[in-house]
C-alpha cells in the first residue's frame, strides 16, 4: 500500500454492495472544475479568456470567479481567509480538481475506506459542503455529483448579469487531463494512490499523447466514455542540476479534434504558443506558453465528445 494512503478503518460502516463497481469504483464521470488559487485574479482571468474561457458567474461570499468553456469550468480563487494562516501565492497555482460522480457521499466514504487523507470542510451559511480529500502538494479533490440540470453553482454562485451562461467551446476544446509533478522515485507511490482509489488504469508506455510524452499516463474510467481524462506523472530528472522535489499539479490538457484549427483560434484571442525544435505546434499537440510564471495549457488531439456514451 503506497504510503500516500492511510490504513482502512474496519470501524467504518460498509458500503452498500449495489455502489460498487470493480471498473469504476467510485462511480467517476469526468472532472466537473478545476480551482485556481492567485493573489492576481485578473492577471489570471485575462488568460483564461485568452484560452476560450469566458467569466460567467461570481460566488456569494467570496472572491472566487467561475469561467466556463463548453463542459469546461475553470475556478478562479482569491479568497484571503482560505484556510488558516494561508496566504494566496502571487504565481497562480492549481489547488484542486473536482471530480463528478455518480453519488458524492457515496465516493467519499469509499475513498476513505481505502486510505485516502480527508479534508475538513466549513462551509458557511448558504454554501453546499463538498466532501475533499487531499491531493498532491496540498492540493484538494473534491466530489461533485450536482452538475447536471441543478449542479452546485446554482446555490453558492451568482451569474454575471447580461453574460452567456454556458459560451461555447473554441474549436471544441474539452478536459483531457492533469499533468501532476511528482518527486524523484514517487512514480509508484502515485500510481498506487490514483488506481487504489479511482481504478485508474496505466498506459503502456507505447501509447503516447500529444508532444510532451513524459512520464506515465493513467486513464480514469468514466460512466460514460467521452467524459474520461487522464493523469500524467512526470518526475524530474535525476540527473538535473536543479532537482525539485516539489510536488503539485502543473497543467491543464485541452483535448480538441484539430489541434492546428484550435491553435489557429486561440492566437486569434491573444494566447501564444511554444514553437522551437523541442516543441512546436502540429496535428499531435501544442503547447502555450507559460504566463504569470506557472500557468500554461497542453493542447492534445483528441476526438472525445464530452459527454456521450460510445
Amino acid at each position: 500500500m503506497s504510503e500516500l494512503l492511510l490504513p482502512s478503518d474496519p470501524a467504518r460502516e460498509p458500503l452498500q454492495a449495489s455502489f460498487s463497481d470493480e471498473a469504476n469504483p467510485v462511480g467517476l464521470d469526468g472532472i466537473e472544475f478545476v480551482e485556481y488559487r492567485t493573489a492576481k485574479p485578473q492577471a489570471l482571468g485575462h488568460v483564461l479568456e485568452m484560452t476560450g474561457f469566458r467569466p460567467v458567474a461570481r460566488h456569494r461570499s467570496r472572491e472566487v470567479t467561475l469561467y466556463r468553456q463548453g463542459s469546461l469550468n475553470v475556478v478562479v480563487n482569491a479568497h484571503p481567509a482560505d484556510g488558516k494562516g494561508a496566504t494566496l501565492p502571487e504565481t497562480p497555482q492549481i489547488s484542486a480538481i473536482a471530480l463528478r460522480v455518480r453519488d458524492a457521499r457515496a465516493a467519499y466514504r469509499q475513498v476513505l475506506d481505502r486510505g485516502a487523507w480527508d479534508v475538513p470542510t466549513h462551509p458557511e451559511a448558504m454554501e453546499l459542503n463538498i466532501p475533499a480529500i487531499h491531493g498532491a502538494g496540498g492540493s484538494r479533490i473534491y466530489f461533485v455529483d450536482r452538475w447536471q440540470e441543478f449542479s452546485i453553482y446554482d446555490v453558492d454562485f451568482v451569474p454575471i448579469p447580461s453574460v452567456e451562461r454556458h459560451p461555447p467551446a473554441t474549436a471544441g476544446i474539452h478536459f483531457f487531463g492533469i499533468v501532476q509533478y511528482i518527486g524523484l522515485g514517487r512514480t509508484y507511490d502515485w500510481v498506487e494512490f490514483y488506481s487504489e482509489l479511482f481504478g485508474m488504469t496505466l498506459i503502456a508506455d507505447e501509447e503516447r499523447f500529444g508532444i510532451m510524452p513524459l512520464g506515465k499516463l493513467l486513464r480514469a474510467p468514466a460512466i460514460h466514455a467521452g467524459n474520461q481524462f487522464m493523469i500524467q506523472l512526470i518526475e524530474p530528472e535525476p540527473d538535473a542540476a536543479e532537482n525539485d522535489d516539489r510536488e503539485h499539479l502543473h497543467r491543464i490538457g485541452l483535448g480538441v479534434p484539430d489541434v492546428m484549427a484550435a491553435v489557429q483560434a486561440l492566437r486569434g484571442f491573444g494566447l501564444e504558443f511554444v514553437e522551437s525544435g523541442a516543441a512546436h505546434s502540429g496535428q499531435r499537440g501544442a503547447i502555450s506558453k507559460t504566463y504569470l510564471g506557472s500557468v500554461l495549457f497542453e493542447l492534445v488531439h483528441s476526438d472525445t465528445t464530452p459527454g456521450v456514451a460510445t
